[in-house]
């Protein structure tokens, strides 16, 4: 989600100040001061490590605490809400719904695990890949109508569709993207197995993901807090470390991950088509 701040020492140190004061008001000036640069230079540093301006950073760590001190049930989430800074209820559940694109009744009568920004320890490495030569699959999909493919998932869990799908059955689920170069955008769709459609398919189409040869990982045990953590430390460590070592390449198809959102085991396959 973001890279690791010891590449950046100074951008650490406002991170470590961030954590201090999560609840309080911060300001860029303050982090600036404790990062021991510029303004300017720190917010250059800053977005360079973490993708986010320090005023975004700080939300998205707040409605995180909050949505795992709710999960846990001991709290109404107006008391939290306002504990880390939202002024009134209707502040929170629209800020909560910009960022998941689900209401917070929705995200607590499901269940889902939601992309939360963490302060945890980088997850472990996932252990090597197995190897398979795969048939031909058949899918019955929605196209990701959202920026990012979390944010599908989580309408796609809290709205029950795979079950819509299948037709009340709990069938494994699969998330298929694609890098469009003419668009420059990854193309997403999550669906199921054609074979167990047999439910409404109203606003699907059909995908077939062709045969071949495939590097599958298996992310390592998760949470539902930090699943989804997990599952992009998953993608960046194939992308950007195993596929530049292993001797193999992306043959440019479709990739996959697949897991059953009602097991909560809290991991899932992720399916790299290669070549070489």
């Amino acid at each position: 989600m973001f890279t690791k701040p010891q590449t950046y020492p100074a951008v650490k140190q406002a991170l470590e100040y961030i954590e201090r004061n999560i609840a309080q008001d911060v300001s860029v000036s303050a982090l600036a001061r404790e990062a021991g640069c510029s303004k300017y230079h720190f917010l250059r540093l800053f977005k360079a490590a973490t993708g986010l301006t320090p005023g975004a950073y700080i939300r998205k760590r707040r409605l995180s605490e909050i949505a795992r001190a709710i999960g846990g049930g001991d709290r109404p989430a107006s008391d939290v809400a306002f504990y880390f800074g939202f002024n009134s209820k209707e502040n929170f559940t629209r800020a909560f719904k910009s960022e998941h694109r689900v209401t917070l009744s929705e995200h607590i009568a499901s269940g889902n695990s939601l992309d939360l920004l963490l302060d945890a320890p980088t997850p472990e490495v996932p252990a090597d890949p197995e190897f398979a030569v795969l048939p031909e699959l058949s899918l019955v999909v929605y196209a990701c109508d959202e920026e990012r493919p979390p944010q599908f998932w989580n309408k796609y869990n809290c709205r029950k569709l795979s079950q819509r799908l299948s037709g009340g059955a709990v069938v494994e689920d699969f998330g298929v993207g694609r890098f469009n170069e003419f668009t420059g955008r990854l193309d997403y769709w999550i669906g199921i197995r054609e074979a167990e459609a047999n439910g409404n398919t109203d606003n699907t189409v059909n995908l077939t993901v062709p045969g071949g040869s495939y590097a599958i990982f298996t992310t390592t045990p998760a949470t539902q807090d930090d699943f989804v953590h997990v599952i992009h430390r998953t993608w960046a460590y194939i992308n950007n470390i195993w596929l530049t070592r292993s001797g193999f390449r992306h043959t440019g198809g479709y990739e996959m991950e697949s897991y059953i959102e009602d097991s909560r085991t809290y991991s899932e396959r992720i399916y790299i088509p290669i070549t070489g």
